[in-house]
């Protein structure tokens, strides 16, 4: 049975936000009102699951609302002990532990991290002692299919859930995926958990505890998975270079918010560019280009339209009752947070 304490899932999930997004990342999780059974007995690799724990800085730009200390899962997708997560838990680690098989922890190497995707990986020193598991094909996974959500510590800490959903998911962070994976019912150690089909494959790896995870206007919890197909087309530049080798985005550095009064700002990082440009929080955005938005994916589209990292992005913006035209300078966020490769 998986634990649903309320500490313990803070702390494996690793995120420490500001305030306005507590419910987001932090909601309480509820008791599965359904129960989803699946035959799971051609899974015959059961020992690909581990934990990471990672330090940060405590000056690293993400420490303020993910943390100094990060805990969640990994999976072992090589046999040289190449570990798959969720990325926000490696994101400016200054150290990376992984745990055997046997339950010892042993020192590991950040790889490589992709933003476009949310994919980190990382490289364990010694032998982890773990069965590296195959990728299946999450782009052919439908909803209503039978799915696994297995994290670290044995089948007892694996969950019986089904596809919800498949649809964009746009997160506040300048984030954008368009054929992401929802599940249910809701895990509580959602980070780096994998999605596993009925042939024993990755499918996925955990992102999110969310409230629509049937869609967005019923609200029934669940988890977001980011599907494996992102990685393969980036994987050998992860493993080579830390990083994808696509054009970068134009990166603006605000959280947005979609509220009754439209997208607004609620908070600028420091430093960053639309902060340097004069953005406030409290600001709403309503043209991107002298183009309306309709939504948070809407706008990002029109933004990334535009040209890639280091792009002009013209705005206007509703402040109080004033509107308000400013011009931000994107930046490339690889150069705003450090790696440990860097």
């Amino acid at each position: 049975m998986v634990d649903t304490d309320d500490k313990r899932e803070k702390k494996l999930n690793g995120h420490r936000t500001p305030k306005i997004f507590a419910s987001q990342l932090h909601p309480k999780i509820s008791s599965p009102t359904d129960t989803v059974t699946s035959d799971f007995s051609t899974i015959i690799n059961t020992e690909f699951m581990t934990s990471v724990r990672t330090e940060v800085p405590p000056d690293a730009r993400t420490a303020p609302y993910l943390g100094i200390e990060r805990e969640g899962n990994a999976v072992a997708i090589g046999p040289d002990g190449l570990l798959l997560t969720v990325g926000y838990l490696l994101l400016e680690s200054r150290t990376i532990r992984a745990v055997t098989k046997e339950g010892n922890w042993v020192p590991a190497d950040y790889v490589g991290y992709d933003f476009e995707s949310g994919f980190g990986l990382a490289r364990a020193r010694e032998p982890l002692n773990l069965t590296p598991i195959e990728f299946g094909e999450s782009a052919e996974l439908a909803t209503d299919s039978a799915v696994i959500v297995a994290a670290h510590g044995g089948e007892n800490h694996w969950l019986n859930a089904k596809i919800t959903g498949r649809r964009e998911f746009a997160g506040y962070w300048e984030y954008l995926i368009e054929n992401a994976i929802f599940t249910t019912p809701a895990h509580p150690n959602w980070s780096g958990a994998a999605l596993i089909d009925s042939d024993g494959k990755l499918n996925g790896i955990g992102s999110l505890l969310v409230d629509d995870a049937v869609d967005t206007k019923n609200r029934k919890q669940g988890n977001m998975f980011v599907p494996i197909e992102l990685l393969t087309p980036i994987l050998d530049d992860l493993l080579k270079n830390g990083r994808s080798q696509q054009p970068t985005r134009p990166w603006l550095g605000m959280f947005t918010a979609e509220t009754q009064t439209g997208l607004a700002i609620v908070h600028v990082t420091p430093g960053g560019p639309a902060q340097r440009s004069g953005i406030e929080v409290e600001d709403v955005i309503l043209r991107i280009n002298e183009e309306p938005i309709a939504d948070l994916a809407d706008m990002y589209r029109k933004i990334w339209r535009l040209g890639t990292a280091g792009t002009v992005i013209p705005m206007t913006l509703m402040r109080d009752t004033v509107g308000v035209e400013v011009t931000v300078k994107s930046s490339n966020r690889y150069d705003y947070f450090v790696t440990p490769r860097d």
